[in-house]
């Protein structure tokens, strides 16, 4: 063996072509005693010659292993998983591809997958996964052109009028409308939104589903990532047709339809009349049980969920029971448990009907039509679909003599969203849908291949070796699908809770016992008018699950995790899927993955933090001092501000200092308050900024109320947050950046300070300023870079002219380092 291969690499060295000027050497004569082959080389072929043995059995072993996995068809499970892969591709990269050379390499792929399907195989491999990745691009391209969102462009106040789409009921007196936009006046906007989101606060009688109002409202395009690298709600909302969220000033006031321009056709009507019967439904179900408790019903049966009470929401998520809102896999599965073991048990009081039609059918056939109308009645949220998708193929296969609980069902379920919906690959609804399912049912075919059954390690009567294993499987069930969506909740939220076992453990026997047999049986005696008593019981339990929550919560649980490098969460993710989708010895990959991942995240070196935040409005802007934020606010806004202190891991909130204002320095009220300055008040407040920042602690703001807020960094550098424009020339005297929601003509400082404008802000997005040492120029990351995607386009479109924006100025664009 060692003889031939050294004979081999011998006749490939001297059959490689001979330098000019020497004669040349025959293929097969021996090598010249006075040119032996050097120690580089005779190392690396010795290396080879050891090495080969293990290579070729390692190649022997991977060979047959996949092989197995192909017998067992775990490949189809990775359809989903690549398709998913190249929607996520589309939706990410920052240019949109070309749609005719994504056509183009579509075809490449099928015709070299069809030709090589039987001469190369593994060749054919590749490219069927090529072909996968780009049909979900094309997929998601398909859904961006079918959406053709027309999103509004700048925050206006105008009058509107439309049609009432949906409506929610978002606390007391209070009411989240979705109404499709048919004119707007006073003023007239060039470019309206097809459809919007409204908050109406009123003790009046709302409007309902389908109603035409008209009414002043203050309307904001959707707002972008917090901070670098968090979610873009404008995507959420591109795919979802809404092109504006705002509120109303005032009730509505109802109009005719005819008068607010709208036409109603067959599928408006079908949709508005399941929205209406679900608005209907959600506001029945409040009224009989009242209280945080009934908004958490009617969560659970219509996924309204703005009426429960912020206290209790965020209890709910400190102790991990958040999922337990949203109608998911677990509402889903339990009503479909609960229909089908009824319409089984009472068909089999009837021996003869029994045994002359196949019972189990039938109840699968009946959990299937109940499980239909709960998915219709529930808003169609991706959770729901998810979860409705997966109980159907489940149902059906039954009907079919099939198995039920499978990945390959799952995998099924995954393809039919990603056929209709890719942009959900995206949101976090679907990524921990997902993964708690894949977990349970990966867990549930693990569990199943033990040789013996669980039973406690002592003699024990057999009523107590079944609740063993009823509270064994119970805290298995917790364990595994708290821990897979753990790993997606950290991601896009930035937080872990960690007594949320312990939680799940203690409300899962109310859910399945009280909470959802209650629901089902007051949902079919609803329209009978006899289910006050059900809701009651289902009512008290949800009490119960509340108190639970505030009382786990109350531990002090939460785990602020911050914001992980992309790479991390890539990685964790595909060893998650190696992990539950693979049954041979290869899903132990994914476990060398993790934890290559994990090593490496704590080898290399961190990221350092930035120094200073600004949102995309300019309005808000926050020091970052290790686990301190110190704003520009007293009271920021909660949404935005929460986002940075989970991000971020801050803790600790130092508030800014408002200044008392001596008599030389103007007064702005608001009769004045945008009068230009005169002589003796410039500079007098030049002389008032100067002082003020020889007296302001490190990364601290302190503000003249309604006018700047000056702040200083470490090495010297000084920033100025300019509320009123007519101080953006002082603060450019003043400070070395500057903030300013300044007019449009305003785009640089005289000064050489840097100038971050309104304009600037709108196209970049949420910043954050890393400043690496004294009298250095900021290093800027920007959470849109580039806006050309559809979502964000509406950011460089000026309606003034119809035309879009000047670019960035090349100050701060030479600044930006992703």
């Amino acid at each position: 063996m060692e003889t031939r291969h050294s004979e081999k690499l011998e006749l490939l060295h001297w059959n490689r072509p001979q330098p000019l000027g020497f004669p040349a050497v025959p293929a097969n004569e021996n090598l010249p005693d006075s040119i032996p082959p050097g120690p580089r080389r005779q190392l690396s072929i010795r290396i080879y010659r050891q090495a080969q043995p293990a290579l070729e059995a390692a190649q022997f072993s991977l060979a047959r292993l996949l092989e197995e996995e192909a017998r067992r068809d775990r490949i189809f499970l990775f359809v989903p998983v690549a398709m998913g892969a190249g929607a996520a591709a589309w939706l990410l990269v920052a240019e949109e591809p070309s749609l005719l050379y994504l056509l183009l390499l579509f075809m490449a792929a099928a015709m070299a997958h069809g030709l090589l399907r039987h001469r190369r195989p593994g060749v054919a491999r590749l490219s069927g996964a090529a072909l996968l990745l780009l049909s979900g691009s094309l997929l998601a391209a398909f859904e961006n052109w079918r959406a053709d969102t027309v999103i509004l462009d700048a925050p206006v106040t105008t009058e509107i009028s439309g049609v009432v789409e949906a409506r929610e009921a978002s606390g007391p007196h209070a009411w989240r409308y979705l109404v499709a936009l048919s004119d707007t006046r006073s003023p007239h906007l060039a470019r309206p939104p097809t459809t919007i989101s409204l908050l109406v606060r009123t003790r009046q009688q709302a409007p309902d589903v389908g109603d035409a109002i008209r009414g002043k409202a203050r309307l904001t395009p959707p707002s972008g990532p917090a901070l670098p690298g968090l979610n873009d709600f404008a995507l959420a909302a591109w795919f979802d047709g809404v092109g504006a969220t705002g509120f109303l000033y005032g009730p509505p006031m109802k109009e005719r339809a005819e008068h607010a321009g709208t036409h109603f056709t067959f599928a408006s009507r079908l949709t508005r009349s399941m929205h209406q019967l679900r608005a209907g439904i959600g506001d029945h179900i409040r009224a009989v049980i009242g209280g945080d408790e009934g908004a958490f019903a009617a969560a659970i049966i219509t996924n309204e969920q703005r009426a429960i009470s912020k206290p209790t929401v965020e209890a709910l998520r400190l102790s991990g029971l958040a999922h337990i809102i949203a109608i998911s896999g677990m509402n889903m599965a339990l009503s479909a448990g609960i229909f089908f073991v009824g319409l089984r048990a009472l068909a089999s009081l009837s021996v003869g009907f029994s045994q002359a039609f196949p019972v189990k059918k039938i109840a699968a056939i009946g959990a299937l039509a109940g499980t239909t109308a709960y998915y219709m009645i529930s808003g169609f949220a991706v959770s729901a679909e998810r979860a409705f998708l997966m109980m159907a193929i489940m149902l059906v296969a039954v009907v079919f003599d099939r198995p039920a609980i499978s990945l390959r069902n799952i995998a099924l379920s995954a393809l039919a969203i990603l056929l209709v919906s890719p942009s959900a690959i995206l949101g976090p609804s679907f990524q921990m849908s997902y993964a708690g399912t894949l977990g349970l049912v990966a867990g549930y075919e693990v569990w199943a291949r033990r040789k013996r059954p669980l039973s406690p390690p002592f003699p024990a009567p057999v009523w107590l070796r079944t609740g063993y294993r009823m509270a064994s499987g119970a805290f298995m069930t917790s364990l595994i699908g708290g821990t897979a969506t753990a790993l997606f909740s950290i991601e896009h939220f930035q937080r872990f809770a960690t007594f949320g076992l312990i939680a799940n453990l203690i409300v899962t026997p109310l859910i399945s016992l009280v909470v959802m047999p209650s629901a089902l049986i007051s949902m079919l005696l609803m329209p009978l008018g006899l289910d006050r008593w059900p809701l009651l019981v289902m009512g008290w339990g949800l009490k119960e699950v509340i108190a639970t929550g505030f009382w786990v919560a109350g531990w002090g649980g939460q785990w602020n995790t911050g914001q992980l490098p992309g790479w991390y969460f890539l990685a964790i993710t595909v060893s998650f899927l190696l992990l539950t989708l693979l049954t041979t010895r290869l899903r132990l990959s994914g476990l060398v993955l993790a934890g290559a991942a994990a090593a490496l995240l704590l080898l290399l070196p961190a990221k350092p933090p930035p120094d200073l935040v600004i949102a995309e409005d300019g309005s808000l802007a926050a020091f970052v001092d290790g686990s301190h934020l110190s704003p520009n606010r007293a009271h920021p806004p909660k949404f935005l501000f929460v986002q940075w202190q989970r991000a971020l891991r801050a803790a600790d909130v130092a508030a800014p200092a408002y200044l008392e204002q001596g008599e030389e320095v103007r007064q702005d009220s608001r009769s004045d308050r945008y009068r230009p300055l005169t002589d003796e008040e410039e500079i007098a407040e030049r002389a008032f900024m100067t002082q003020t920042l020889e007296e302001t602690r490190t990364r601290h703001f302190a503000c003249k109320k309604a006018a700047w807020c000056l702040g200083k960094l470490p090495g010297g550098g000084s920033v100025a947050l300019v509320e009123n424009s007519i101080y953006a020339g002082i603060a450019c005297d003043v400070a070395s950046i500057v903030v300013s929601r300044t007019p449009r003509h305003f785009t640089a400082c005289r000064s050489g300070a840097l100038l971050i404008s309104r304009e600037v802000l709108r196209q970049t997005g949420a910043l954050s300023l890393h400043f690496p040492g004294p009298a250095a120029r900021p290093e800027i990351t920007a959470s849109l870079l580039h806006s050309h995607r559809p979502w964000n386009a509406f950011r460089t479109y000026d309606w003034r002219t119809g035309g879009t924006s000047p670019p960035i100025p090349a100050a701060i664009a030479a600044l930006i380092v992703n």
